[in-house]
Order: structure tokens, then sequence, then C-alpha cells
């Protein structure tokens, strides 16, 4: 059974589709993986404002598009890049296990504390201005080596990067700058970070679906629920996580809550979304 794998050209992007086709060849017999490396709109306009232009769907769609026109059997996508609409005839069969969740304030050294951060994502600059109050932000575009690259010769005093990212690039330090990981009641994660989502036709998800991780399914599911009841996608300032029975929540009119789930919630996570944006008193 052959497998054509839908990915970026970015090294995270290649490493992450790597660990798939490893983990797919292992667990479906005879299964033979091939990649299909696609340049996205995302990747093609690096000098883009993502904020400005809305990050919905720019390292995504060129990937789904392959998926619809028979070119790959699955798309591997960083989860948190997924907008929280599916495009019809494509689903999610699963996801690999999940890596660190947490975001990694990437500090220049000898700075403690940044009157410059590079982000351009809403999310993260309304969460961490509450650990730097008198910080100002700029933009910084990349793979993960550019960035870290940028910081070390001052273009910025700091930035904030995945640690899932980092950790499966093998980077554990860089010259020139210092690495913090920040708390989950500090910053909380983007709706499915660390996890790796694997996309495929509608008719596709059962049978990839059975041999992937059951459990960051479960959790992320749920994260995607709130993503989608609220609309969202990366130039809103909005972010979920979910750990054991507890939900991190962030957004814009409440700042950093927690709340307990229960296991109806998990059973149904349109209605635990609709319940949990009620109780917070967020109107969608």
């Amino acid at each position: 059974m052959k497998i054509i794998l839908a990915t970026r050209k970015s090294p995270l992007a290649l490493t992450q589709t790597e660990m798939v086709a490893a983990h797919l060849r292992t667990s479906i017999p005879g299964a033979e993986c091939e990649l299909l490396k696609i340049v996205t709109t995302g990747d093609r306009q690096a000098e883009w404002s993502l904020a400005k232009q809305g990050g919905k769907g720019l390292f995504t769609a060129e990937l789904e598009q392959a998926l619809l026109r028979g070119e790959a059997h699955v798309a591997i996508h960083s989860c948190k890049d997924l907008p929280g609409e599916m495009v019809a005839g494509l689903a999610v069969a699963g996801y690999m296990p999940r890596e660190d969740v947490r975001d990694v304030l990437v500090l220049r050294a000898g700075v403690a504390t940044p009157a410059t951060i590079a982000t351009s994502s809403p999310r993260r600059q309304m969460q961490v201005k509450k650990l730097f109050p008198t910080a100002t932000f700029t933009e910084i575009r990349g793979n993960v080596d550019t960035r870290l690259k940028k910081i070390a010769a001052g273009a910025a005093d700091a930035t904030i990067l995945a640690a899932a990212g980092m950790n499966r690039l093998g980077i554990k330090s860089w010259p020139g700058v210092t690495f913090r990981p920040l708390q989950l009641h500090e910053s909380v994660p983007a709706v499915g970070q660390g996890a790796i989502a694997i996309q495929c036709r509608t008719e596709d998800a059962p049978q990839f679906a059975a041999v992937l991780d059951s459990a960051t399914a479960r959790n992320v599911t749920v994260e995607r629920a709130l993503q989608a009841a609220l609309g969202g996608g990366c130039q809103m300032a909005f972010a979920a996580h979910v750990a054991g029975d507890q939900l991190y929540f962030f957004h814009e009119q409440t700042g950093i809550r927690t709340l307990l789930l229960t296991p109806a919630d998990y059973a149904q996570p349109t209605l635990a979304a609709a319940r949990v944006l009620k109780e917070l008193g967020i109107h969608v």
C-alpha cells in the first residue's frame, strides 16, 4: 500500500512528516510512504504580515487542495496551523502523540526584561504583555533557526517559539540566546499546539484513525470545538488547551481562565464549547 503524504518544505514540516511516515510504516502492514513537498502561500509570502493578512489557511490550503485532487492520501500539519472550519470532503483522521505544548520565551543573551518582543500573534502579544507591561512588539518571520539567528543578532530583545517545534528539531540551546519556557498560567498555548495533525479525505479517515493517538485526539477535539465556535484563526487573541480534566482558556475578553471538564464534555465537544463560552460570557 503506497501512501503519499503532502507536506510543506520547511525543516520542521519535513521532520514532522518523516515522523508520521515512520509511524505509518510500522503501524500499517505493507505501507510504503512517499513525500509530496508543497510550497504554501504562507511560505511564498515571507514578508506578509500574518496579523494583517489573516493567518487562516495560509499554511494549509495548498496541501488540502492536493488531497481533494487525489494527489496525496494524507496531509501533515502542525495542528495549530489548521483553521477551525474543515474544508468539505476532508477530515482530521487523528494526531501523533503530543509534544511539550508550552510557548518558550527566547531572550537575547544578557536580556532579562525585553523592551522589544518579536511576535505577530495576537494571542502571544496579549498574554506576554501581562509579564512585560512596557514591552513593544514587532514582527518576525522565517523558520525556527532563522528566528533564533535574528534574535541573537539583535533584531529584537526576544521572541516566542513553540517548545514542540524546537524539540522535534533537536534544538536544546542556541548561541546568543537563552530559553525560558512559559507555564500554562503565563501563556495558554494555541489550539492544537504540540500536536501533528493527519488530514485526509473523509472516507479514508477511519483507516488512519485506528493507528493514531486517541488521548491526543480526545483533548484536541475539545480545543478545536472551541476554535470552531469562535470562528478563530491566527488573527484572534484566543487560546485553549486541555490537560487532564482541566481547560486552560484565554480570550481577549476574559484573560486566562481555568475550568474543569466532565466526561460529557469530551463525549459532546460542540455542546461543551457552547457551555464554556456561555459560562465565560463570550458572545459569538
